[in-house]
């Protein structure tokens, strides 16, 4: 009798309950977890968004799926669309189906291709027309879609380059137009920035100024693949330019004022030779 009512006493019931309450949350996430493992495919692109393409070379996107171990992949489509606009039409650019995974391109310049868990897409002779947005769709054999994006754009050349001064704060601003990846780079009268000159910025568009007075050619230059654009801002001449100048013309002066002198000099010499010549020659006549 003492068993019985220890085995049912409030505190062991309460245990017990624990215990249970415990194992629940404890065996709840695996049963979450079993079905993602077993039927769960991902799909993923593993370009770096977004893709810039230069005209007339050619566009890979290539993705990465993965799948469960029931999963069976049926079919995967490539398809494209504007990135903006009206009317929006998505089409489809290759479809890989069968069992094989035998890929085909709409177009003669479109090729796809499926190895293990990849898939590539390889468009020839890239235009602007082909930049927009990207899709891959992956279904499997009970009909399931998985589906991925990514944004190629044209890869364009540097434009419009200009540079503003800030005068309260002593900067330089060097802005461009629209060009992909501009990389920035300053110079002072034809050579690299010292820091007797500024000191650039982290981005390359900002020139802290450090010299005074602010003196000299400042020359922004932007660049990217594609080729590179610069703009100017002058700003009075340094007096070290002045001193140079200076120091050039009172050398030559000097180098004028010598030779004129030697010359005089020759000049004389020669004209006192000549004159003895000639007196001693009338004196040997005379006698």
């Amino acid at each position: 009798m003492d068993k019985f009512l220890f085995l049912y006493s409030p505190s062991t019931s309460a245990g017990v309950m624990d215990l249970q309450y415990f194992l629940c949350w404890r065996i709840a996430p695996l049963f979450l977890l079993m079905p993602c493992g077993l039927h769960c495919m991902s799909v993923h692109i593993l370009n770096e968004e977004p893709v810039y393409v230069i005209p007339g070379s050619s566009l890979d996107l290539k993705a990465q799926i993965k799948r469960g171990h029931l999963e069976d992949i049926s079919t995967i489509t490539w398809e494209h669309e504007p990135e903006t606009g009206f009317n929006i039409e998505r089409v489809t650019l290759a479809t890989c189906s069968g069992r094989s995974l035998k890929c085909a391109g709409t177009r003669p310049n479109v090729r796809v291709s499926t190895e293990q868990q990849e898939t590539t897409l390889q468009i020839n002779g890239y235009t602007t027309a082909d930049s927009g947005v990207y899709s891959l769709t992956v279904t499997d054999r009970q009909g399931a879609n998985t589906s991925t994006q990514c944004i190629v754009r044209e890869y364009e050349a540097v434009h419009h380059v200009s540079v503003s001064i800030n005068v309260s704060h002593s900067l330089l601003v060097c802005t461009e137009a629209w060009g992909t990846d501009p990389r920035f780079s300053w110079r002072h009268e034809s050579a690299d920035i010292t820091k007797a000159v500024g000191k650039v910025s982290n981005n390359g568009t900002i020139l802290i100024i450090t010299i005074s007075p602010l003196c000299g050619h400042f020359t922004c230059i932007v660049s990217n693949k594609l080729g590179h654009s610069s703009a100017t801002y002058t700003a009075a001449p340094c007096e070290t330019e002045n001193r140079s100048a200076t120091a050039a013309v009172v050398c030559l002066l000097l180098l004028l004022s010598l030779g004129g002198v030697l010359a005089f000099l020759l000049w004389r010499r020669y004209r006192h030779n000549n004159r003895g010549e000639r007196l001693h020659e009338h004196l040997d006549d005379t006698i």
